[in-house]
């Protein structure tokens, strides 16, 4: 295999891709655009699904190690209504599918695996370019640059490398969570640690709602959920903690105090995340000598799948790279022609936003998980 890969992102999509890459021999380079995987926090459970997430990581030789990494018990689920009355609950019996890992946990199993300088980090891309023949350059922030015979774009939802396939540009969807942190729940935060539970908890109403994770350690991670404009939150001063939490709580005016203490009691800054969508069947013509997998290929509300798809998205273009090591267009086609089926279809799967926070909710949800 003489062509290099370029890897743009070190999100997990494009760290499986490198590790497939490099257990197959192939030699690749990803440029992130972080200065060191400690720049940021990484986010919170990831439930990794048994029929796209598990066999991705299956390819990239890392069964075991990701195993040691799973929470038991974490695939506990419980709806409460405002008032904390329980209306569903259901148990992690251990026969799930999905078993629940920590997204920075995850990624650093799969930076481990790579050889040393894999990464390059502190490498924000500011231009990208054709030069022909599907080759393309690369600029960086630094005033660096690099040529390469296949780039792939697993830089996210605002990819740089997306507009040398498709105009296609994220949308928001009229949803926006806040996000904070409860540290130690059982010894610190035990009324909140209770109501949580062993797994995931959520309190639904149309158009907000309040969901919680239990994490490593009893860590408790919190989201609020709100359908409001884009504009509604720029009226809130995000830079000051303390108003900005007091006028989120407003919002859940009535609802039980031991609810509205998983966002009051936060110890961290509530972080202000709306979220975007490409379009549904969002897809491009074959170009030589690029291609994207993750949130840059198939941006979608959050529903489960989106960091699944983004790991099989990586092994299976590493898959279809190694085969075709004289014929880079035909991987990347028979890559393209599976991803974008297997996105529209997975992203059509389970409840999405519209399901938890429309007309309806709760028992819309609950009925869907058991079965009415």
């Amino acid at each position: 295999m003489t062509t290099p890969v370029t890897i743009i992102g070190a999100g997990l999509g494009g760290l499986v891709l490198a590790r497939v890459l490099h257990v197959r021999g192939v030699p690749c380079t990803v440029y992130e655009a972080e200065t060191s995987p400690a720049t940021r926090a990484q986010g919170g459970l990831l439930d990794i699904r048994d029929y796209n997430g598990q066999p991705a990581l299956e390819m990239a030789g890392l069964t075991a190690e990701f195993r040691k990494l799973i929470l038991e018990g974490r695939q506990a689920m419980r709806i409460l209504d405002r008032r904390r009355t329980l209306l569903l609950d259901v148990p992690d019996d251990g026969t799930g599918g999905s078993p629940e890992v920590q997204r920075g946990e995850l990624r650093q199993m799969l930076l481990d695996s790579l050889p040393a300088g894999t990464v390059r980090w502190g490498h924000k891309v500011s231009g990208v370019r054709t030069l022909g023949e599907g080759r393309h350059e690369v600029s960086f922030a630094d005033g660096t640059a690099v040529v390469t015979n296949l780039l792939v774009g697993a830089d996210g939802a605002w990819s740089r490398v997306r507009p040398l396939l498709t105009d296609a540009t994220p949308e928001y969807t009229g949803f926006s969570f806040i996000e904070t942190h409860l540290f130690d729940g059982d010894a610190r935060h035990p009324t909140s640690a209770e109501t949580v539970g062993g797994g995931a908890m959520m309190v639904l109403e149309p158009g907000k709602g309040i969901l919680a994770h239990r994490e490593r350690d009893g860590n408790l991670h919190t989201w609020v959920m709100l359908a409001r404009p884009q504009d509604w939150f720029a009226t809130i001063d995000f830079t000051d903690p303390d108003v900005a939490t007091a006028r989120i709580v407003q919002e859940f005016d009535g609802w039980a105090p031991e609810l509205t203490a998983l966002v009051t009691d936060g110890e961290t800054p509530p972080v202000l995340r709306h979220i975007f969508t490409l379009p549904a069947e969002h897809r491009w013509d074959r170009t030589p000598g690029v291609t994207l997998l993750g949130d840059a290929a198939h941006l979608a509300a959050p529903n489960g799948e989106g960091a699944n798809l983004a790991l099989l998205d990586g092994a299976e273009l590493g898959e279809a790279i190694a085969a075709h090591p004289d014929d880079v267009e035909t991987a990347l086609a028979e890559y393209e022609q599976a991803m974008f089926v297997r996105s529209v279809g997975a992203n059509a799967e389970g409840p999405d936003l519209e399901d938890m926070l429309g007309d309806g909710t709760p028992h819309k949800l609950i009925n869907a998980f058991i079965g009415g």
